[in-house]
């Protein structure tokens, strides 16, 4: 893929990530991507995988789900804040895509005990195991900032993984965060979206890691990425202080183990990889 269209897609996908509530017409983004409007639509979809109305939506949502289960904001202003003035049609949407209301949501999602200290016990199980797991070599993009807007990052590596035809090459996609949320100013953590690689050369505009292999726990999450964030309070909180285990002094990590432009929300699957000494 040409350069010059490889950045076009990326960034209209950094754009629609950005300005969910804006205007995020076939024109509007046409415009981003500096492209003729009669071309634009078939060479996003031709690229991506994904036609601009579905990729508009589903980040949209994606960003919903986020804010219904990580802040306090009000149901109506989550829709406005994603472009849906309409709070019936976001309700609509979010239940065709979610499975249920925003409100049913927030409430089975934000596993937040009433007082702000943590507490072992207030989060749910959820199934880990101890496993030797292989060293692992992964190809990513760079993200600074809340963990909660890495999605922007995997946007823009699945674009670049499609257009250059780097799938075949690909094994499962990571995220693999660095700093502790608790100790490190939200806008300082740092973090990369990317996946593990079996060719030869880093691609270009991606950075090259390797990820130790060994002992590890894994907690196996199945729900929307929203929830993620209370599912690291389980591993913590409930499941290490009796596990006999003590971390090393490495960093988490998440293996995403299906599709979510293909999987519903709720039956998505996420390992979270905590490695042990």
């Amino acid at each position: 893929m040409a350069n010059s269209y490889e950045k076009r897609v990326l960034r209209v996908l950094s754009y629609i990530y950005d300005n969910p509530a804006g205007d995020l017409s076939l024109d509007a983004l046409a415009d981003v991507a500096a492209m003729s409007r009669f071309h634009w639509h078939r060479v996003f979809r031709a690229l991506t995988g994904e036609t601009c109305a579905q990729a508009v939506r589903r980040i949209r949502l994606h960003r919903a789900a986020c804010w219904l289960v990580q802040t306090n904001t009000a149901v109506d202003k989550v829709a406005a804040d994603i472009g849906y003035p309409n709070l019936k049609s976001f309700a609509r949407a979010f239940s065709e895509a979610y499975g249920s209301s925003p409100v049913e949501f927030r409430k089975s999602g934000q596993f937040l005990p009433a007082n702000p200290h943590f507490r072992t016990g207030e989060y749910p199980m959820h199934p880990v195991e101890t496993r030797t797991e292989p060293a692992r070599r992964v190809v990513a993009l760079p993200h600074k900032g809340s963990y909660a807007e890495i999605g922007k990052k995997f946007e823009a590596f699945g674009a670049l993984c499609e257009a250059r035809q780097l799938w075949p090459q690909v094994g499962p996609v990571i995220g693999l965060y660095l700093d502790s949320p608790d100790a490190v100013p939200e806008d300082q953590l740092r973090s990369y979206a990317g996946a593990e690689f079996r060719g030869d050369a880093t691609p270009e505009g991606m950075e090259n890691l390797e990820i130790p292999g060994g002992k590890t726990a894994v907690l196996t999450f199945k729900g929307p990425y929203s929830g993620l964030h209370a599912a690291y309070h389980s591993l913590f909180g409930n499941w290490l202080p009796t596990s006999g285990e003590e971390p090393a002094d490495q960093p988490c990590y998440e293996i995403y183990l299906n599709d979510p432009r293909e999987t519903a929300p709720e039956e998505l699957l996420t390992e979270i990889c905590l490695p042990l000494k």
